[in-house]
């Protein structure tokens, strides 16, 4: 499987971009700083990312990425796309987690990698999905899946589970199948992400795509709700108190009785993933 999956990217990268355009330094010059190796320079990147020198912190990681350190590829990729402490440049960004995809070897990251790995498909599936504005890098729904299916299916990335989801729930780049993105959905929440806990939720209360239950619909919701942060998180919200207000008094009382149980399942999950 891994081979497989490492030939399809090599593929989706190559007949897709120019050489030059993988190699990030190719646009930023790597400077010459007084490093020993790539570790000790993505040491210093972090200690000076963490004082808040972020100027001297980006130096550092690109000496490390230059050496093809994964976790300095990933933390500029982040900087960039961000504009945390450098000039948020999207392009960048991409071409920084593209290094992530092509080094990735038929047997895969090893455990202190993993999440950096997953974390930079996932990146990539959503530039995918968008495009980039001005750019080479078009909006490409199939490509996208691609990056998702493996960040999901090979390193169980809640975040990847839940794109995933949503391209099966919305018929993006795939067939519309609601019993699909139940099922990823699933997966996602039991790790606890919130945003596919309120997806799945609903999905449940609506018997869309899968058998109705009510009262675990409004679990999902609920626990959904109680994570919910600012703004962006307004539509979980609005979900919840949707389709709690509808529910009986019978369905709440069974949310709230399954709700304790597996909201330790899903604590327990996500201390084994850190």
């Amino acid at each position: 499987m891994g081979r497989r999956l490492a030939a399809a990217v090599g593929l989706v990268f190559l007949g897709a971009l120019p050489a030059a355009a993988l190699d990030a330094t190719a646009r930023t010059p790597v400077p010459s700083g007084n490093y020993r190796s790539a570790r000790e320079a993505l040491r210093m990147g972090v200690r000076d990312y963490n004082a808040g020198d972020k100027e001297g912190a980006a130096r550092a990681l690109e000496y490390a990425a230059e050496q093809g350190h994964a976790l300095a590829l990933w933390k500029l990729g982040r900087m960039y796309a961000e504009g945390d402490g450098v000039p948020h440049d999207d392009l960048k960004a991409f071409e920084f987690f593209s290094r992530i995809a092509d080094d990735t070897t038929d047997e895969g990251p090893d455990a202190q990698n993993s999440g950096v790995v997953a974390s930079a498909f996932t990146a990539l599936g959503t530039y995918f999905l968008d495009g980039i504005k001005g750019t080479y890098v078009r909006p490409n729904p199939e490509r996208a899946y691609d990056m998702f299916n493996y960040a999901a299916s090979y390193f169980g990335d809640p975040n990847a589970q839940y794109n995933l989801g949503r391209l099966y729930l919305d018929g993006t780049g795939v067939d519309t199948d609601a019993r699909q993105a139940a099922r990823w959905f699933n997966l996602a929440a039991e790790k606890g992400h919130a945003p596919a806990q309120a997806l799945l939720g609903q999905l449940l209360v609506n018997g869309q795509g899968v058998p109705a239950q009510r009262a675990r619909g409004l679990m999902w919701l609920s626990m959904a709700r109680e994570a919910a942060q600012g703004r962006k998180d307004d539509w979980i919200v609005a979900l919840y108190e949707k389709a709690w207000a509808t529910a009986s008094e019978e369905d709440r009382a069974a949310a709230m009785a399954q709700a304790s149980q597996t909201t330790a399942q899903v604590t327990g999950s996500a201390r084994r993933r850190r």
